[in-house]
């Protein structure tokens, strides 16, 4: 008779070499375009899934070409300023939705959430006509502002979840010593929604980093692309030489990688955090 202890180890050798097998088929692709990055341009097109000479031929090339830096220096901007200012407008009306009790108020968080249903494909032309008609095309804040509205209404749902677990005796308390509103959200609400806002800013860091039709469309001067599109410049030159593009391809997602993995602990308990109250 097979003992039911017995069956928990042979249960967790199964679960981890399944979750084994879904790591190692989710990685392929990303192996296999680091693999040819390291390639030289005679082993770029042999039908291998590992080649047995590693060059970093492919790299130096693409970093030392200006347009690329320039592409890189534009994305680090969009991605920074899109992270501030949708931290700064999701904990102004997390707070207002939370604590004020604003007339309207789950009117008002309704019609934010409905934002979440909307695909970027639907808002992509309203978007593109809008800043042209205000000349805002060719411009950093041209390509900020519908990134940070874009993360508005997922960053306002998990900061008022977590603002809504936090006691009301913290706050009665500071009013009584003679604190305001905003010295209250200042000073108690942002601090104690530290894991939440952690959520937001590796959140919209990532979208506003690996973000293509915006920025296709917004920014059709060289000198304005960003990251994203580096690929689409470097289409012309380097088309009979893969190695230098997927080495672009690489040097696109190494950052955002590194990024989520040195604040994925975080990621996670602050999600988790943000999702205890609705």
């Amino acid at each position: 008779m097979i003992h039911a202890g017995s069956r928990a180890p042979a249960r967790m050798l199964i679960a981890y070499a399944v979750l084994a097998g879904a790591c190692a088929l989710s990685l392929l692709p990303t192996i296999y375009m680091i693999d040819i990055s390291l390639r030289n341009a005679e082993d770029s097109f042999a039908p291998v899934l590992i080649a047995g000479h590693v060059t970093f031929a492919n790299y130096i090339a693409v970093l030392g070409h200006g347009e690329f830096i320039r592409f890189f220096l534009n994305s680090a901007l969009v991605a920074g300023l899109t992270v501030l200012a949708t931290l700064l407008c999701v904990t102004a009306l997390a707070y207002a939705l939370s604590r004020l009790k604003l007339r309207g108020g789950s009117i008002v968080l309704l019609v934010i959430m409905s934002a979440l249903l909307l695909p970027l494909a639907s808002l992509l032309i309203p978007i593109t006509v809008l800043l042209r008609t205000l000349h805002m095309t060719n411009s950093y804040l041209g390509l900020v502002g519908p990134e940070t509205a874009l993360g508005i209404a997922f960053g306002t749902v998990i900061v008022k979840g977590a603002m809504d677990g936090i006691p009301l005796e913290l706050e009665e308390a500071a009013l009584l010593d003679g604190a305001n509103s905003f010295t209250v959200l200042v000073r108690i609400m942002a601090p104690l929604c530290r894991p939440a806002l952690l959520v937001i800013a590796v959140w919209q860091f990532l979208f506003s980093w690996n973000e293509f039709f915006l920025a296709l469309v917004i920014m059709s001067r060289n000198e304005m692309k960003t990251l994203p599109l580096a690929p689409l410049f470097f289409e012309g030159p380097y088309m009979a030489d893969p190695g230098k593009l997927f080495a672009i391809l690489t040097l696109i997602g190494v950052v955002p990688m590194l990024f989520y993995a040195v604040l994925q602990r975080w990621f996670v308990s602050g999600l988790m955090a943000g999702g205890v109250k609705g």
